[in-house]
């Protein structure tokens, strides 16, 4: 992929409420389904009780799509999430992730999966404390042997310059603000070449300024053809995405086309300027 790849692929960003023609991607229906969940079904067990999280979902996720998946707490969004991250397999239903069957894999294969067609985005960023964000970024390809130590360092330092950090890359993650550590947790969401970018509150821990700042870098991503995933209890965020899918009680009871798509770069722009 050759240096400002990504920017190029950029149209110009309408005004604030969004020119969505320009900011979302049109996916066709013949794009490839990269998440398929079909009457998924996960019970608990607590004491004599048995308690239902999701009842019965169905829904598909096409490539190039950036999707917001919401819900209060008790919805059954963090049980969708810990699934579709292939961290549980649900008590019945079909979950395929770029078609491939999840619910009968071990530990083991889920593992895998994880680490070659998942990329995490956490609300905490997750960053090793005493390393550098080259380190940080580096560590998912130590999982593949496919990728030798060269390969693996230039792969990282491309993609902390896909998310603005190359003058950090020898920064250790008490040198960086929350906003720095948090592109650091995409770049290493996306040195893998994931199939699937999947967000948890990954503006959570952030200030309005830098939301607004990581919202532009995954807006950047759809349109560069990235499919995204962003879950997260804030309605707010659900306008800068593509589509948002609602849960509640463990069903989907909603699932729309964002017609009026906000662009966090220009939001970002009409800010007050802060004083020093």
């Amino acid at each position: 992929m050759e240096t400002g790849e990504m920017k190029s692929a950029l149209p110009d960003f309408g005004a604030i409420r969004g020119d969505s023609a320009a900011l979302g991607r049109k996916i066709p229906d013949s794009a490839k389904k990269i998440i398929e969940v079909e009457e998924l079904r996960r019970d608990f067990q607590v004491g004599d009780e048995t308690v239902h999280a999701l009842r019965g979902i169905s829904f598909d996720i096409r490539e190039g799509e950036f999707v917001t998946i919401m819900g209060t707490s008790g919805s059954g969004k963090s049980t969708l999430l810990n699934i579709l991250g292939c961290l549980d397999t649900p008590t019945s239903g079909e979950y395929r992730l770029d078609g491939i069957p999840v619910r009968s894999m071990d530990k083991n294969r889920r593992a895998e999966i994880r680490n070659r067609k998942i990329g995490f985005v956490f609300q905490s960023y997750n960053l090793l404390p005493k390393t550098t964000a080259l380190e940080n970024v580096e560590l998912p390809l130590l999982y593949n042997p496919a990728v030798g130590a060269e390969e693996r360092r230039l792969r990282s330092l491309e993609a902390l310059q896909k998310v603005g950090l190359a003058d950090r890359v020898q920064h250790r993650s008490n040198q960086m603000s929350g906003g720095q550590q948090q592109r650091v947790a995409i770049a290493r969401a996306l040195v893998n070449d994931p199939v699937l970018i999947l967000a948890d509150e990954a503006t959570g821990n952030l200030d309005t300024r830098t939301s607004y700042e990581i919202l532009s870098l995954f807006q950047e991503l759809h349109q560069a053809g990235r499919t995204i995933v962003f879950v997260t209890h804030n309605p707010e965020l659900s306008r800068f995405s593509s589509r948002t899918i609602v849960l509640r009680d463990g069903h989907v009871v909603q699932d729309s086309l964002n017609r009026d798509l906000r662009s966090a770069k220009e939001a970002l722009q009409a800010l007050p300027v802060e004083d020093d």
